[in-house]
């Protein structure tokens, strides 16, 4: 099932209400970090909120400096019912591409809460096969709904904490700052260097430096 609206202001939980009125008695919102970046993993969250202990502030990771989401980031940890973090790597990418990296990422996240949803509201359009209730696709879902929105977070604070491990394993891409995105920076350690064990080898500008590398001539 796919929902969508007018955008909202700031995520609330009227989507969580509507489905416990009609039974669902625990509702899970899912997110990912990582989808667009030539390193580093997918990094999926599947987060069950507990409605009398909501943090204040949440909403769309990308809309948060770096400290808030570190703070909501505790909090959430503290006060939520459940929290999953599933991790896709380069090699799961690979293998899966990054589509269905990250739907297979979303269905693990739903499955490992510990507690079994009845329903999962889902940031984007796609709702991934093998969810452990029905799933319903909210896009726009970290702007709208807290527990999507608080997913985005866990998402995004755990993948960044990874981008700086990766940093020190790889410190000429600088992945701490850039985490992963194809920044000038990163592009021109591409070039210099060759790729990393961290960087996703289907994506073009990876595939084309590992050419490079390999003496491989490309014939337009």
């Amino acid at each position: 099932m796919l929902f969508d609206s007018t955008l909202q202001s700031e995520p609330d939980y009227r989507h969580e209400l509507e489905l416990q009125a009609r039974g669902a008695r625990v509702v899970a919102g899912v997110d990912e970090a990582g989808r667009g970046p030539l390193a580093g993993p997918v990094v999926v969250s599947a987060v069950v909120l507990d409605p009398n202990s909501i943090p204040p502030g949440l909403n769309d990771s990308k809309k948060l400096t770096e400290e808030q989401r570190e703070l909501l980031f505790a909090q959430i940890m503290a006060t939520a019912h459940a929290v999953s973090v599933v991790v896709a790597p380069p090699s799961i990418i690979l293998s899966r591409n990054i589509r269905g990296a990250t739907l297979w990422g979303m269905a693990q996240a739903a499955n490992s809460l510990g507690i079994r949803p009845d329903r999962v509201l889902i940031d984007g359009r796609d709702v991934p096969l093998g969810l452990p209730c029905e799933g319903l696709a909210l896009i726009g879902g970290d702007g709208r709904s807290v527990s999507i929105a608080a997913a985005s977070i866990v998402a995004k604070v755990t993948r960044d904490r990874m981008c700086r491990i990766m940093d020190g394993d790889a410190p000429y891409f600088g992945f701490s700052g850039h985490k992963g995105y194809s920044t000038p920076q990163h592009m021109r350690a591409l070039v210099e260097h060759g790729p990393c064990r961290h960087h996703r080898e289907e994506f073009a500008p990876v595939a084309e430096a590992w050419a490079r590398l390999r003496g491989v001539v490309q014939v337009a």
